[in-house]
């Protein structure tokens, strides 16, 4: 049995309808009705909820996101037909007024309901949403006529708007619990309420499309849609444990402001004064969109907020940060030591030891690799994953010394014991260049194995050694195509060409921090991230080996045994903490996005692994208690699989699509 914890010889192996989004005010152009839209025959009706009292006069509008462009964390509201506005999908057609922009929209009776005929316009492969704004909250009772709250908005995902499917669910529950769950499943893609987009096609492939999707998709599976209820475990998997106490927290944070005279009121300015970045803002969907962009700001100040007199119960008084995280168990999870994500979003789960087997799990956290995982194929101690551009697995069978390649149904395509030869020797880790080749690092006889897309052996019988190749565990691919290894016993990282030449000198480049390097990355620029196991800290190196990190590399966030690393589409650099059981979060300078302590949510137990898929969520593996930890839309969607963002003709300087939105 591999020792998973680090030491200073050899270290074996660490690695529907509903939820709601608001608006952020009317003064905006929200954006044109679609020209090719056709009708539906579909009526939605609802109710809109203040705290489980209802809004009377609440005007209801129906929008689908932007197929044009990104909105998310940092990016400025844009409109027309080539902006991230929000299309307004109601039309003179439903007999109802429109609003001053133009945007049209059903009004709430005294008990909060509001009905929506089947004369809206939507298109095949439009994400629509619901949401109100304004009404009375009638804190008097209702039919008794009180002080209208512009700062109430709250929002429902309605779904994809094709076929007859659509939408699932045709009785909607708005309310504070289904804008949480809008606001943190779509936060990857908003830059507020009403400028919501993924563009639907960018180079000729449709992973932003696709991600933006599945961000609907996980918004509609944290809540029931009907009773505005958070969802105690995902529908199509009763082992995947939904957050619910925190998403009732953060849904009294929203009740605070709802449930009052508007602006002015103690729970509006407190929620607006501890959700301000860009701007301050005016409306409580746009402050939980800011909340889930922020998870670890002004948690104490917010977390007042939510007391025993709030409407959601129970909730927690006490947090490190406000992440929203999913925790996945079964599925033949155990000790998982590797996570990859494909070009669907699906996450793919290298389970070490004694299970040797695979887990794939959906984007709506489906385990589609049966109870036990794919088996078989020579998987044996699978310490290390990867996916190819055609959407095919390739792990690295430490015990072995073997690569297995799954097809994306589970298939086994590199025979009975798998690819063997070239030098693998307790292989660790597996990364895919812009060729198709698998290059492979080996723990013993320290060197790196490559393998054509068919498994042939291109590195001799010994693998490429040499430029101070000690101990390789991480690896990955950059856009020139050269391979990187960390070196966990040299503290160093060896840089080899194509064809295996060493090219970062007869012992590696050392400096910037370099202690125990364990997993490595590289961003769109070249730029090469480790992170040291030994250091606490991350290293990053420029695309020549020249130290970036200063002597002792980026430290704090609560960095302790760190292991993993993965970039998201911001090129932010997303690490794991095996001792410290959080996850860390740096800008691409090095800052610390993460608060003190990093993120800690979601039942993070020694987590080893780290991959970041194209919705923003941030998958992680906890080898303690043999589960996965997905934390909803944490980060910027980012390209996958990653060997998705290589070229397919080498750069001169390393640079790339990794780490950049699809």
């Amino acid at each position: 049995m591999k020792n998973h914890r680090l030491s200073f010889s050899s270290v074996a192996s660490i690695l529907g309808m509903a939820c709601a989004l608001g608006l952020s005010g009317c003064s905006a152009n929200f954006g044109d009705v679609s020209n090719t839209s056709a009708q539906t025959a579909v009526h939605i009706q609802g109710v809109v909820h203040g705290g489980q009292q209802p809004i009377s006069g609440a005007h209801v509008y129906m929008y689908a996101a932007s197929t044009a462009a990104y909105g998310g964390n940092g990016i400025a509201p844009t409109s027309g037909v080539t902006g991230n506005a929000s299309t307004s999908l109601l039309t003179a057609a439903t007999g109802n007024p429109a609003d001053t922009n133009g945007n049209f929209y059903v009004t709430t009776d005294a008990f909060g309901n509001f009905s929506i005929n089947g004369a809206f316009a939507c298109s095949s492969g439009q994400q629509a949403y619901l949401y109100s704004t304004g009404g009375d909250p009638q804190l008097n009772g209702v039919g008794v006529a009180g002080t209208p709250n512009p700062a109430a908005t709250l929002l429902a995902v309605v779904g994809d708007c094709t076929g007859s499917a659509f939408p699932g669910v045709t009785s909607v529950s708005m309310n504070e619990v289904t804008t949480v769950a809008a606001a943190y499943a779509l936060a990857g893609f908003a830059t507020d309420p009403l400028h919501i987009g993924a563009p639907s096609a960018v180079a000729g492939h449709s992973l932003s499309g696709i991600g933006l999707a599945n961000a609907f998709g996980t918004g509609l599976n944290l809540v029931n849609q009907t009773s505005g209820v958070p969802n105690a475990t995902l529908p199509l998997n009763i082992t995947a444990v939904v957050p619910v106490t925190t998403i009732n927290t953060l849904a009294d944070m929203l009740a605070s402001c709802i449930n009052s005279n508007g602006v002015s009121s103690s729970g509006c300015s407190t929620l607006f004064a501890n959700t301000t970045y860009a701007t301050t803002p005016t409306d409580t969907a746009t402050a939980a969109i800011n909340i889930a962009q922020h998870p670890g700001a002004s948690v104490s100040n917010l977390l007042a907020l939510a007391t025993n007199a709030s409407p959601f119960q129970p909730f927690v008084s006490a947090a490190n940060d406000l992440s929203l995280a999913i925790n996945y168990t079964g599925g033949g999870l155990n000790q998982p030591d590797a996570v990859a994500i494909d070009g669907a979003g699906n996450a793919w789960v290298a389970n070490d030891i004694q299970n040797a087997s695979v887990t794939k799990i959906s984007s709506a956290g489906a385990f589609l690799s049966g109870a036990n995982g794919y088996t078989g194929g020579g998987l044996d101690a699978p310490d290390g994953i990867t996916i190819d551009d055609s959407g095919n697995a390739w792990v690295a069978n430490f015990t072995s010394g073997t690569v297995t390649e799954l097809s994306n149904a589970g298939a086994i395509l590199s025979g009975t014991n798998g690819y063997f030869g070239g030098g693998l020797n307790e292989p660790l880790a597996i990364a895919i260049d812009g060729a198709g080749n698998a290059w492979a690092t080996n723990l013993v006889g320290s060197s790196v194995t490559k393998l054509s897309s068919a498994g042939v052996v291109l590195s001799g019988p010994s693998g490429y050694t040499g430029g101070g190749l000690s101990e390789p565990f991480g690896l990955a691919i950059d856009g020139a195509g050269n391979a990187w290894a960390a070196n966990f016993d040299g503290s160093s990282v060896t840089k080899l060409s194509n064809t295996g030449a060493a090219l970062s000198g007869a012992n590696g480049y050392t400096g910037g921090g370099l202690n125990g390097p364990f997993g490595i990355a590289i961003d769109g620029v070249g730029n090469v991230w480790t992170a040291n196991g030994f250091g606490n800290s991350m290293t990053k190196l420029s695309n020549a080996g020249v130290a970036l990190s200063g002597p002792g590399g980026y430290t704090g966030g609560g960095m302790a045994e760190p292991l993993a690393v993965a970039i998201d589409g911001a090129g932010d650099i997303w690490v794991t903490n095996f001792e410290a059981n959080s996850v860390a979060e740096l800008s691409n300078t090095g800052a610390i996005l993460s608060g003190a302590n990093g993120y800690t949510s979601g039942g993070l137990n020694e987590p080893n692994a780290i991959a970041i898929d194209g919705s923003g969520n941030a998958w992680v593996s906890n080898i303690n208690n043999s589960s996965v930890t997905e934390t909803i839309g944490i980060g910027t969607p980012v390209i996958t699989p990653i060997a998705a963002g290589l070229p397919a003709i080498p750069t001169t300087d390393g640079s790339s699509n990794l780490g950049t939105r699809p």
